[in-house]
């Protein structure tokens, strides 16, 4: 799996896509926390669940529907007050991206069983063709040692990079449009 870390960067340069009216930090910590939710997976461990069960890990969370339902659940409950009515599809694709990312980051990396993207209409195990994050420990120890390092620093270059630059486009292209805009005179 990609860290937690990574997961959470991906949430907040896509946050910086939608740019809601409001609180950008509501938004960001909601996209955050989809984003990482699927890896609540990981207690399946302690309960004796298979790595490779549905429920196991990388399994039913790491996929697509669950992006979708946990998305829709989230702008059900924060957003339903008549002044974000407006904003609620979009907000709900950033919030199905940043739960979405999770899946397909993790099919990104090297080792694994694979995610279950499909689940629950398909129950195999994908990995992406191009798999160049080095696969993350689970536990936050596991990043407390050189083999940790080395693999935040492989997320900088393979996550952490890509995704400032998109976020970056999206706010100097929102710049750009605004300054272009004309100026309403009196």
């Amino acid at each position: 799996m990609a860290s937690s870390i990574s997961h959470v960067v991906v949430a907040g340069s896509l946050c910086v896509a939608v740019k809601p009216k409001g609180s950008l930090l509501r938004l960001w910590l909601l996209g955050a926390t989809c984003s990482v939710i699927p890896d609540l997976d990981a207690i399946g461990y302690w309960l004796g669940v298979p790595y490779g069960h549905f429920a196991g890990h990388r399994g039913i969370t790491h996929s697509l529907a669950f992006a979708a339902v946990v998305g829709g659940l989230v702008v059900a409950t924060c957003f339903r007050g008549e002044e974000w009515k407006a904003a609620r599809f979009r907000l709900f694709v950033y919030l199905f991206l940043a739960g979405a990312s999770h899946g397909i980051l993790d099919a990104m990396t090297n080792g694994g069983l694979g995610v279950a993207l499909f689940a629950p209409f398909d129950s195999a195990r994908y990995f992406l063709p191009f798999r160049p994050i080095e696969v993350s420990p689970i536990s936050i120890s596991g990043f407390l040692t050189p083999r940790g390092v080395e693999i935040l620093a492989n997320e900088v270059i393979w996550v952490w990079l890509p995704f400032a630059i998109v976020a970056s486009g999206f706010h100097l292209g929102r710049r750009w449009r605004s300054a272009r805009k004309p100026v309403e005179r009196s």
